[in-house]
C-alpha cells in the first residue's frame, strides 16, 4: 500500500524542526555568553547589566534570561568559558611533544597570546579580580593550570617529585666513554646521548640548582599572572608575551635553549 503523504510530514519535520531550535538555540545562547564576556571585559562586573548584554546580543532582556537566569549566571558562566580555553591551550601545547621545560613557556607564551587577542580570557581575568563582588561561587582560578605545569616540570625534574630541591641537571643516560672523551658519543656530540637526550641541555649542571616543581610552577604562575594584570593596566597587555618570556628567563635562567624550541616565542 501507498505511503501517506500526511504520514511521511507528520513523522520528518517535527524532527528536523527540533533540530532546527536546537542548534539556533545553541548559537543564540553563545551570541549571550560573547556578549557578556565583552561586556565584563570593557566594564567589569559591577557595572554590566543585562540590558547592556541584551543589546549588544542584538536581543531583548527577556531573551537573555531565557538562556541565563541573572547576571551571576552569567559571570559563572564565562568563568567556565574561560577555563575551558585555557584547557584548549594547555591540549594544544601537549600534542607538540615539546621537552618539558619548552612545554611549560610555549603554554605560558600561548595563554599570553590568547590574554592579548581574547575577550573571553580577558573578561575571566577581570572577573577574577571581582569574585567577592559576584553573589554566586565561581572557579577558582589557576589551580589545574598550576598543577599541569607542576606534572611537566617532575618529568623535567624527577628527582624533585618527593619537593626538595634538585641539581641543575636534565634527567639523562650519560656514560664515560672509554676513550678519555669525557663521555662523548662516537660522533663527537659531547655526550648527548642521541635519542636519549629529549631537548636541549637545560638542566645540565652548569647552572644553580633550582627549586623543587611545586615551587617553580607556583612561582611562574604567580608571576605571569602579576605580569598580566600589570601588562593590562599599562599597555592593554599588548607586551604580554615579551614579558612573558622575561618572567621564565628570570626564575628559569638555564631555559635559553628550551624557549628556542617554542614556536610561539617572540623572535627578534
Amino acid at each position: 500500500m501507498a505511503a501517506n503523504s500526511g504520514d511521511i510530514f507528520s513523522v520528518s519535520a517535527p524532527a528536523v524542526t527540533k533540530e532546527l531550535k536546537q542548534e539556533r538555540a545553541v548559537r543564540t545562547r553563545e551570541r549571550v555568553l560573547a556578549s557578556a564576556a565583552a561586556a565584563f571585559a570593557a566594564k567589569g562586573y559591577p557595572a554590566v547589566t543585562i540590558l547592556d548584554v541584551a543589546q549588544s546580543a542584538g536581543m531583548t532582556k527577556g531573551a537573555v534570561y531565557f538562556h541565563y537566569e541573572n547576571k551571576d549566571a552569567l559571570a559563572v558562566a564565562v568563568t567556565e568559558l574561560f577555563n575551558r580555553r585555557i584547557g584548549e591551550i594547555a591540549r594544544a601545547v601537549e600534542e607538540l611533544g615539546l621537552p618539558p621545560v619548552s612545554a611549560v613557556a610555549e603554554l605560558l607564551i600561548r595563554t599570553a597570546v590568547a590574554f592579548r587577542d581574547e575577550t573571553a580570557l580577558q573578561a575571566g581575568a577581570r572577573l577574577q579580580l571581582e569574585r567577592q563582588l559576584i553573589g554566586a561561587q565561581i572557579p577558582l582560578p589557576y589551580e589545574g593550570y598550576t598543577d599541569l605545569i607542576t606534572s611537566w616540570l617532575a618529568k623535567e625534574l624527577p628527582a624533585a617529585k618527593a619537593g626538595e630541591a634538585v641539581p641543575a641537571q636534565r634527567n639523562r643516560e650519560v656514560s664515560d666513554g672509554d676513550d678519555g672523551s669525557n663521555g662523548s658519543g662516537g660522533d663527537g656530540s659531547n655526550g648527548s646521548g642521541g635519542d636519549d637526550v629529549a631537548g636541549p641541555s637545560c638542566f645540565d649542571g652548569a647552572s644553580p640548582a633550582l627549586a623543587p616543581p611545586t615551587t617553580l610552577a607556583t612561582v611562574l604562575v604567580s608571576a605571569f599572572f602579576g605580569a598580566q594584570h600589570i601588562s593590562w593596566v599599562l599597555n592593554n597587555r599588548a607586551d604580554l608575551p615579551e614579558r612573558t618570556i622575561a618572567v621564565v628567563r628570570a626564575i628559569i635562567p638555564c631555559a635559553e635553549e628550551d624557549i628556542e624550541l617554542c614556536p610561539s616565542a617572540p623572535r627578534g
